[in-house]
């Protein structure tokens, strides 16, 4: 936890904060801080700045905080991402909340179970949570929007032209003549399948809608690889 993420219940007043479960442990066992100590704060969707520990008890500790600091800049990029391994999810989730994507959409491909949607990772709470810990991972405070598409060929034929209106658009898979580009300076979008890929059917709609299809070269790589190693390669999101 590189910066305690505060949310709208965590105010006590304009500059007053309770902090309490995980986000306390941290505090005591991790940083092994004490009363009058600073640590990174930031307001969800909002300014980041420093808290300065009042008091620090077994069950709380109150913070005096002052945020005047802008988030780090959200990366120019929609994520189209089908239904990862729930194994996996977290992670990735984690991943695209720590490089700064904003806006993810997870879709339904053949190669996705069924089973994969029933994940209790998808709920509300813990969608929240595991984006949480992509921002604090990062020091960033503006929460990613995850938008569910259960059905592959409506949201194909019916939503996603509009999302790659205006942008670079992108399809990776393998075996397609054009490699990923670089280092982009302008808005895109870029659409990742599920393990063992989109199948033809699936990039040629993607294609239809306005995709280019692209490669990161011979090497066939997991999800959880392939999302952060396309990211940074686009944006030098790490840079």
């Amino acid at each position: 936890m590189n910066l305690a993420l505060l949310f709208d219940e965590d105010f006590t007043g304009t500059d007053r904060v309770l902090l309490r479960g995980r986000r306390l442990e941290h505090l005591r066992t991790v940083l092994k801080a004490s009363t009058g100590h600073q640590i990174p704060v930031g307001r969800a969707n909002g300014a980041m700045g420093t808290g300065e520990i009042l008091t620090l008890t077994d069950t709380e500790a109150e913070l005096k905080v002052t945020l005047s600091q802008r988030p780090p800049q959200p990366l120019p990029l929609t994520l189209i991402l089908a239904m990862p391994r729930p194994k996996m999810f977290r992670r990735v989730l984690q991943t695209c909340a720590s490089l700064g994507v904003k806006d993810i959409w997870l879709i339904n491909s053949y190669k996705v179970e069924k089973s994969f949607w029933q994940t209790p990772w998808l709920s509300e709470e813990n969608l929240k949570e595991n984006l949480t810990l992509g921002l604090e991972q990062a020091k960033d405070t503006v929460m990613p929007q995850v938008h569910i598409r259960k059905l592959f060929k409506p949201f194909v034929e019916d939503e996603l032209p509009a999302l790659l209106a205006n942008k670079i658009a992108l399809v990776a898979h393998p075996g397609t003549t054009a490699p990923c580009p670089v280092h982009l300076n302008e808005p895109a979008a870029l659409c990742i399948g599920p393990e063992g890929g989109f199948t033809d059917y699936e990039v040629g709609k993607l294609e239809e809608a306005g995709c280019q299809g692209v490669h990161l070269g011979p090497r066939i790589l997991r999800v959880e690889t392939a999302v952060p190693v396309l990211i940074s390669r686009l944006f030098d999101a790490c840079g």
